[in-house]
């Protein structure tokens, strides 16, 4: 294929520093302190899998999937140490030039003072290097993660309802483009 028609291709693992946080692959050995950060009930209220603050669920439900992923973050804390949530890329196309943001959580002592956005930041800058559009695919009734991506320059586009592994998912579906950013 001439260099021309190449297809764009991206590093789904890739480390990523900001002021305060450093965003690297998930390891098998994180799953302690992972866990740590997500066992607040109230992370997951909102979320299609309420229960995900149980460490049975969260192993199986995420971080599993999260490990064969291959695409999988921790979010660091610089200041402390201490990993504060995990993020994902999937879904690239490489044809249309897309890909999707998603699995993301944030421990609770991190909610509302710039975490979530300079994550975003950090993953959108990333991905903007070889993706046209960026995708976040989240449960419909998760109005606590929809307004923040609506924060960042994110647009509702549509909704939809399928299933997967025999659990019907009813996500909203919003999109971001370059131009459109604001974090």
């Amino acid at each position: 294929m001439p260099e021309s028609q190449a297809q764009p291709s991206i590093d789904l693992q890739p480390l990523l520093e900001g002021e305060k946080l450093l965003v690297r692959p998930l390891r098998a050995d994180d799953l302690d302190a992972l866990y740590a950060a997500a066992s607040d009930p109230l992370i997951w209220e909102q979320h299609p899998s309420p229960l995900r603050y149980q460490r049975p669920v969260f192993e199986k439900e995420f971080f599993q999937g999260a490990l064969a992923s291959g695409s999988a973050f921790v979010v660091i804390d610089k200041a402390t140490g201490k990993i504060i949530g995990s993020s994902r890329y999937y879904d690239w196309d490489p044809m249309k030039r897309e890909i999707a943001i998603g699995f993301t959580f944030l421990a609770r002592s991190h909610w509302g003072d710039g975490s979530n956005r300079e994550l975003k930041r950090l993953m959108l800058e990333h991905a903007f290097r070889s993706a046209d559009v960026v995708w976040f695919h989240i449960g419909r009734t998760n109005w606590r993660s929809r307004k923040a991506v609506e924060k960042i320059g994110a647009v509702f586009s549509h909704e939809s309802t399928h299933e997967i592994n025999g659990v019907v998912r009813e996500p909203a579906f919003y999109l971001i483009r370059p131009d459109m950013q604001r974090c």
